[in-house]
């Protein structure tokens, strides 16, 4: 057994409370053993303001961090390094400071629900790019590197947000696309599929970008990274996502409907006839998910059933708010129908499953399980 001469540092008394000791995932330990085998470059960063619990973050995760105390405390040492310390040993080592927690990492959803906050009032649209600063001369840009700064998210979850939330980078400033306007953008883009007789999957970029700002004055930065959120852009071609335009296009004309309720036929009818005898086949009601409510004293008899605009974006992140929100609504859901809305605040099925398990009761109907609200939240 290795034996140490522990002594108490000089700086011991300063340095007091200066160290913290990080528990790591295995995914994470692997991570970071990986890189320091193969010699790379591996980025961890701590994000948080003053007012909001810190969370670490690599290039592809977030992580939030929960102080644990320890039964036994723990002593940080090192070498002693005073080169006029003559009297001591070799196996010498000085105490340098006293640890009683230990900080825990858990993986969580990263926090980007706060660009909704940071770009209020900022939306994209065909009006002119200068209008913004015409009407607030003290506008304040938010750029990509503010968004890094502000945002709990590593930097792959924060590109993946700014794509879902549909948010441009124009000269360097983020701007949100006004729903409206991308819709009509989704459908001249088909409409030019058809007319210049181009294959959705493989489409020529400079020709179908060209076409979109000659014939109709939309920006080629506008129009490509369009293309980007709505399919993969290789060696100038692009191959379109078309699920991912139908879904999009549908969520246009439900939007229209947040109180007012539409038949399901009628939107079904309708959607089918925006996106095309070409793509009709794949509406579905099953893609918009997450973003609308069947009023329950309906029965789910196509030819009846209703549907209202509810997109989970706008519901609270805390979950005991979220679920409070979800059962004003409502009164009782399938498991089915709930999930979606728990998508963005849970990191998977797991996580998701214990959220129903500690904010909902579960009651066995003649149709199937129902949740219901709890008597009371605790968050």
């Amino acid at each position: 057994m290795l034996e140490y001469d522990l002594n108490f540092s000089p700086l011991s008394s300063t340095e007091a409370d200066t160290y913290k000791l990080v528990e790591l995932t295995s995914d994470l330990a692997a991570l970071i053993e990986n890189a320091i085998s193969k010699n790379e470059d591996l980025s961890l960063t701590i994000k948080g303001l003053p007012n909001e619990d810190a969370v670490l973050c690599t290039a592809q995760r977030t992580f939030s961090m929960r102080s644990i105390g320890l039964s036994n405390t723990i002593l940080v040492v090192t070498p002693i390094q005073d080169e006029h310390a003559f009297d001591f040993a070799d196996d010498a080592l000085a105490i340098r400071d006293q640890v009683t927690e230990i900080i825990e990492l858990i993986p969580s959803v990263p926090k980007i629900h706060k660009l909704t906050a940071l770009l209020r009032d900022q939306q994209y649209d065909d009006a002119s790019e200068d209008d913004i600063y015409e009407e607030d001369p003290m506008h304040i840009r938010i750029t990509y590197d503010n968004a890094r700064a502000e945002i709990q998210a590593s930097d792959a979850e924060l590109d993946r947000g700014l794509k879902d939330r549909r948010i441009l980078i124009i000269n360097n400033e983020l701007r949100p696309i006004k729903p409206e306007y991308l819709n009509r953008l989704l459908e001249l883009i088909l409409n030019l599929l058809v007319s210049l007789s181009i294959k959705y999957t493989s489409a020529s970029v400079e020709q179908l970008s060209s076409a979109l700002a000659d014939e109709h004055e939309v920006p080629r930065a506008v129009s490509i990274q369009i293309m980007t959120w709505f399919g993969e852009l290789k060696d100038g071609r692009w191959k379109m996502d078309v699920e991912s335009v139908v879904r999009e296009m549908g969520l246009g004309i439900l939007r229209n409907y947040r109180h007012e309720p539409i038949l399901q036929n009628d939107l079904l009818s309708c959607w089918k006839n925006q996106v095309g005898d070409t793509f009709e086949s794949l509406v579905s009601i099953k893609l918009l998910e997450g973003h609308y409510i069947v009023p329950e004293a309906l029965d789910y008899d196509d030819n009846l059933t209703t549907l209202k605009y509810f997109p989970y974006s706008d519901l609270p992140v805390d979950p005991a708010a979220r679920f409070s929100d979800l059962f004003l609504t409502r009164k009782k859901w399938k498991g089915e129908e709930i999930s979606p809305f728990l998508s963005d605040i849970a990191v998977n099925s797991k996580e998701r499953d214990k959220l129903l398990l500690k904010y909902c009761r579960t009651v066995t109907e003649p149709g199937g399980v129902r949740y219901t609200t709890r008597a009371q939240y605790n968050g």
